[in-house]
């Protein structure tokens, strides 16, 4: 957990949420009420997000006391107990709807990669996630893949160099791409992995003549023409496949050799996990 990225967050969501206050919970309850609640799963899956939802608990109000009974990566049935918070009423209720849109959505991506990564049980391949995440909740939805049992990819553009089509043709081609990316690295002395998206046997065929890349993602290519290029290359580099990936057909892409598959709908279509903060 990156304590900064996380407080920051924590701060943020709240300020968005509070405004100049809960007047809700001010002019229906008192100041001094104590209380206590229970994080109840009302569904099937994979559990996210209850590290978080300690943190933020502790940022809400500090003298709010939680006992854990699950912990992330749990497999959870529907009237499971993740935990208690036992505080100030005012305080469990400042931070209710935060923590539930957090876990629900992180315990939905870690069911759905999950999910996934058991299909791809046998295979030597491995699930990626995308940038295609909700803005301002990049660090928690590719945190909820790795609960799932995923792999994150790049966490943003300054992590890895990924030349993809449109930059491809901005550049003037593949070699001119690759011979500019190292040639950047070169002169401002980062060590970053140079990824390089290709469309076509004839663009692969182009890369390994260029040489100079760690990784090659292969974007919607055919079961055939997928074999025949993870052929090609020969584990010469690490391999990617992406585009038109469902869980219906991954284990197709799977069994084409490829080290890993990655697949945007990890973050950008997946179902929350329904759970409630109940007081008892």
């Amino acid at each position: 957990m990156d304590r900064q990225v996380i407080d920051q967050f924590i701060k943020n969501a709240i300020a968005e949420d509070l405004g100049d206050g809960d007047h809700t919970s001010l002019s229906t309850i008192p100041a001094d009420a104590q209380g206590k609640a229970k994080l109840l799963i009302k569904d099937e899956g994979i559990i996210a997000g209850v590290a978080l939802a300690l943190e933020i608990f502790k940022q809400v109000d500090s003298s709010l006391l939680t006992e854990v009974f699950i912990l992330d990566g749990a497999r959870v049935s529907y009237g499971d107990i993740a935990f208690t918070v036992t505080g100030n009423s005012q305080s469990i209720l400042l931070a209710e709807r935060l923590v539930l849109n957090c876990m629900q959505r992180m315990s939905g991506i870690a069911t759905k990669t999950n999910r996934i990564v058991q299909l791809l049980t046998g295979y030597n391949t491995r699930l990626l996630d995308t940038r295609k995440t909700t803005p301002g909740l990049r660090y928690l939805e590719k945190w909820a893949v790795r609960i799932g049992g995923g792999v994150n990819h790049r966490i943003g553009l300054y992590d890895m160099i990924l030349i993809k089509d449109n930059h491809v043709d901005y550049a003037g081609g593949i070699s001119r791409a690759i011979q500019a990316a190292s040639q950047y690295l070169k002169e401002k002395g980062k060590k970053l992995q140079i990824e390089i998206e290709v469309r076509n046997i004839s663009e692969l065929n182009e890369v390994l003549q260029t040489g100079g890349v760690d990784r090659i993602l292969l974007d919607n290519f055919s079961f055939a023409d997928l074999r025949m290029a993870v052929g090609i290359i020969n584990k010469k580099y690490i391999t990617e496949a992406s585009g038109g990936i469902t869980e219906e057909n991954v284990t197709e892409y799977a069994a084409c050799g490829v080290d890993y598959i990655s697949m945007g709908a990890l973050t950008h279509s997946v179902k929350s996990l329904d759970m409630s903060l109940k007081a008892f």
